[in-house]
């Protein structure tokens, strides 16, 4: 439909859902009154039986689940308040019964889509003229839960991409539970949701300057007491437990491949879905590096910003991010501050990009318009395709836009380095837009990048093909910066 005049190579590479990746998780088949019953007919099961059935257990999903034996037990855990006298249970067939409410997901069985690309932060192992590289993807499974999940490559001198083969295992990394909490912010973000009130007053009193998951529950509880348990407090209550679910630490200290790791949902505000991450390798001004991605969390009916910070994928932190504009999707971080502050480019109103700042990068109370829907494929909506890349001309910035038949394209723009308010150039056609067999999937007529990384002045996107798999562009840098500038 569209003519660039940007030259742009598409590659052969492309990465496909494979339904074998699976992670164990929690599988509760009803209500408490049948999850009884359930676990008195594992109760009446005899002892050689039980032993047998967890030998089985063990040679049948061990392999493929290394910690098998510490997520049936903490699936034993979620259940145990159901059992009376439980006490009296063997250690085997507690994991039995954690087994029994333990299922399979495929991760990835319906679609690995919209994935976000940055260099490594260590690089020894790079060839001359090579850069290694990580990527973030959206795995989708059944009931069309997103998480995010990731791989490894290199791009050669030669500018030929290479995939870092997956790992055999998929684990989830494991959630800290105590996790710590600074009353000024929680109480600011329990303003932000409308939680604030009488009630959430006498729990904060409750707490120190800092409190853990433990302490707040026991003041909830001990403030909800003191109101006769009254329903009228029960939303309230609510809010309180999810923001604070919502804000956790992950930890893995024994993994040994990014591709292992997957990041399924953890909080009631991710239940369905861990959508569209926006990772870029940050640069502090200490000198200090590390991975932030921004990501949308999606519980069925709201969704929530959230961000995830690590320097190795070993541990994480999750933050839900906060202010009047920490709001809708495709929140997209600047690699480093400019002018000292924090910038975040964003879609507030579903319709114009906004270019936000902040002194601090949980919370976002700034913000400016800045691209407008202008061109015949953008005329519905104008959005981010990820971080801003910086070059010596400005912040390259991709975006996405939604044209007839709702067809999403790539396009780029060029924002002046020092003040990125300021809008050097941008494309009147899409660099890239859906031809051919692109048209096909799950959301048919898409193409659409969560961001891209320089390599060798080459632009190299990762672009997600109509929401079911993952190919790869490669755009001349110099060509692409030269039409900006005109």
């Amino acid at each position: 439909m569209y003519r660039s005049r940007v030259k742009v190579e598409r590659v052969p590479e492309q990465l496909d859902p494979d339904p074998t990746r699976v992670i164990p998780r929690f599988f509760g088949p009803g209500d408490e009154k049948r999850l009884r019953g359930i676990i008195e007919r594992i109760r009446a099961l005899d002892r050689s039986e039980v032993a047998e059935l967890v030998r089985g257990l063990r040679r049948g999903f061990q392999k493929k689940h290394p910690d098998l034996a510490m997520i049936v037990k903490s699936n034993y855990d979620t259940v145990k308040y159901l059992i009376a006298d439980e006490r009296d249970l063997e250690m085997k067939r507690r994991l039995l019964i954690g087994a029994y409410f333990t299922m399979e997901y495929a991760i990835e069985s319906a679609a690995l889509f919209n994935p976000s690309m940055v260099p490594a932060i260590v690089q020894d192992e790079a060839d001359v003229g090579s850069t290694r590289f990580v990527m973030s993807l959206r795995a989708t499974g059944e009931g069309h839960i997103s998480s995010a999940v990731f791989r490894r490559g290199v791009i050669d001198r030669d500018n030929r991409i290479s995939i870092k083969p997956v790992s055999h295992h998929s684990r989830r990394l494991q959630v800290v539970e105590n996790r710590e909490f600074e009353k000024p912010t929680y109480q600011m973000r329990l303003i932000e949701i409308g939680a604030m009130g009488t009630f959430a007053d006498e729990v904060l009193r409750y707490l120190g300057n800092t409190f853990n998951f433990d302490e707040l529950k026991l003041a909830i509880d001990a403030v909800w007491e003191s109101h006769g348990f009254a329903l009228s407090h029960t939303e309230t209550v609510d809010k309180m437990i999810a923001l604070s679910r919502a804000n956790y630490d992950l930890h893995m200290p024994d993994l040994n491949d990014p591709s292992e790791l997957v990041i399924f949902p953890n909080s009631d505000a991710e239940s369905h879905g861990i959508e569209d991450m926006r990772l870029v390798q940050f640069h502090s001004d200490d000198g200090g590096i590390c991975y932030y991605g921004v990501y949308t969390a999606y519980d069925g009916s709201n969704i929530m910003p959230q961000i995830i910070e690590t320097t190795g994928f070993h541990s994480a932190r999750i933050r839900t991010l906060g202010g009047r504009y920490a709001l809708n999707k495709g929140m997209a971080l600047f690699p480093r501050k400019v002018n000292g502050r924090y910038l975040m480019l964003g879609r507030l109103d579903n319709e114009n990009l906004f270019l936000m700042r902040s002194d601090d990068v949980f919370f976002w109370n700034e913000a400016e318009l800045l691209i407008k829907p202008k061109h015949a494929w953008e005329i519905i909506q104008i959005g981010n395709c990820g971080s801003p890349i910086e070059t010596e001309a400005g912040w390259l910035v991709l975006t996405h836009g939604v044209g007839p038949m709702r067809q999403y394209s790539i396009g780029a723009a060029l924002l002046d380095r020092d003040d990125p308010s300021r809008v050097i150039g941008r494309l009147p056609e899409p660099l890239l837009e859906p031809i051919d067999d692109e048209r096909v999937g799950y959301v048919p007529n898409v193409v659409y990048s969560c961001g891209g990384m320089i390599h060798n002045d080459t632009l190299v996107i990762p672009y997600a093909i109509s929401d079911r798999s993952t190919t790869f562009a490669l755009v001349s840098l110099p060509e692409l910066l030269a039409e900006l500038t005109m």
